[in-house]
């Protein structure tokens, strides 16, 4: 079943957070970002969304840069096109060098009109079996407060919580958290805040307890990562180095870690993503799906991937109580029980407020 693409419009938006997000590369306290919708011929809508940060300190795609080549560059290339896949958007969009994560808004905003024009859910569409997902909460806060909020996240039912951390962090502390609930599943994320020079303090992290411990190094740091899993217990979880296919392949050669983390906006959007879900699979990598501190049409989005078989860790699903005020989205995203339910209505299964 075929489309031909008839429209793509640009919504840009800003929101502060509820509670400021720290991490050792940045803190944001707003979030800027652009939902993307894609019309058929038809008049059928499909949403994406753009996940940049308003300046390059995560990527280098910003949301200034991701907006000139959509409506340059990404655009143009699609428009008035007719599929038969929503394969097709990546093989159009080839020619073009990088910008994963504007690309990967527009193709995603395709697979969901693609999964309405089919009239079933999009993790339907994708393979996803139909099964809660686990939800798990980030705190980002500075050490003070960090104990506070992780009991917030138990006493609302989360299961899994993440603690960022740092050469510098308080150890002691972070283990009597992890001690004090014994039944939650703690990652820890470094967001590359770890160096040669710091390998040292990176193996005290062993001690405390965590389930994982997520990018500790730069994401070019592949041997430094290798040395990590060969010297320590607990699990290295590669992130940020995670950005195609062939740095997938490169982890599972280099032994660089155990455990990957899924972003679909940095994979350049569902084509590349499932291509790395097949290795990761294939190689007995673990895989769990991570956040963007977006909002709920890039997580609608993100629990059509963690319903897939095989990706089975706990990832960044917070409710859009979490970051927002009020989400882009109806209904907004509720954790129930430590749990998503998938939604039942077709394409991301929810209404957006574009």
């Amino acid at each position: 079943m075929g489309l031909t693409i008839a429209g793509i419009e640009l919504h840009e938006m800003n929101k502060p957070l509820k509670t400021p997000f720290k991490t050792a590369l940045q803190t944001v306290k707003e979030r800027e970002g652009i939902l993307v919708r894609v019309t058929d011929a038809d008049g059928m809508h499909g949403y994406g969304e753009c996940v940049a940060f308003s300046t390059p300190w995560y990527t280098e795609e910003t949301v200034a840069s991701c907006r000139f080549v959509l409506e340059q560059v990404l655009i143009p290339l699609l428009m008035n096109e007719t599929l038969s896949s929503p394969k097709q958007v990546a093989a159009l969009f080839n020619s073009v060098k990088g910008n994963r994560m504007a690309k990967a808004s527009v193709e995603m905003a395709v697979w969901d009109l693609f999964a309405k024009k089919h009239g079933v859910p999009l993790w339907k569409f994708v393979g996803g079996t139909a099964r809660p997902i686990p939800a798990g909460v980030v705190v980002a806060a500075d050490e003070d407060k960090m104990a506070a909020q992780a009991e917030a996240a138990v006493a609302n039912g989360y299961e899994r919580i993440k603690l960022k951390i740092n050469p510098a962090s308080d150890k002691r502390m972070l283990k009597q958290l992890v001690k004090q609930f014994p039944d939650i599943l703690f990652f820890a994320d470094a967001n590359g805040g770890f160096s040669n020079e710091s390998f040292e303090e990176l193996l005290a992290f062993d001690l405390i307890g965590f389930a994982l411990i997520e990018q500790p190094f730069g994401e070019e740091e592949w041997q430094l990562h290798a040395k990590a899993k060969r010297e320590m217990a607990t699990p290295i979880c590669l992130d940020e180095s995670i950005r195609s296919l062939a740095d997938a392949q490169r982890m599972i050669d280099l032994k660089a870690g155990d455990i990957a983390v899924l972003k679909m906006s940095r994979l350049g959007g569902w084509s590349e993503t499932l291509e790395v879900v097949e290795l990761f699979r294939t190689n007995g990598i673990q895989m769990w799906v991570g956040g963007m501190i977006e909002f709920g049409v890039s997580k609608a989005h993100n629990l059509a991937l963690a319903s897939l078989p095989d990706i089975l860790l706990p990832g960044d699903f917070s409710d859009s109580g979490h970051f927002w005020h009020e989400d882009v989205i109806q209904p907004e995203i509720q954790v129930v029980a430590g749990k998503i339910a998938l939604s039942t209505e077709n394409g991301v299964g929810y209404s957006v407020k574009f």
